[in-house]
């Protein structure tokens, strides 16, 4: 995962969750903010230890997560 250096994993922070530069603020926080509504600027306000950055950090790793395969079934055989 290149390009994301501001998305942290520490045993010892919020259970090793995926966390912003080693706070207890998690991506799932950040990306239930924006997906209920919030833009970068009203997170921001309310949060004002974070960045822009940490923000569209956030959205490429699920956006990473996301990207996935499908692999089709093979029929079953008679």
């Amino acid at each position: 995962m290149t390009g994301l250096e501001r998305i942290t994993f520490d045993p010892r922070i919020m259970g090793g969750r995926a966390c912003i530069r080693g706070m207890r603020i998690t991506v799932s926080l950040i990306l239930n903010l924006v997906a209920n509504g919030m833009s970068a600027e009203e997170i921001l306000d309310d949060y004002p230890y974070l960045e822009e950055e940490d923000i569209q950090q956030a959205l490429k790793y699920a956006a990473f997560l996301a990207d996935e395969s499908v692999h089709p079934l093979e029929p079953a055989s008679a």
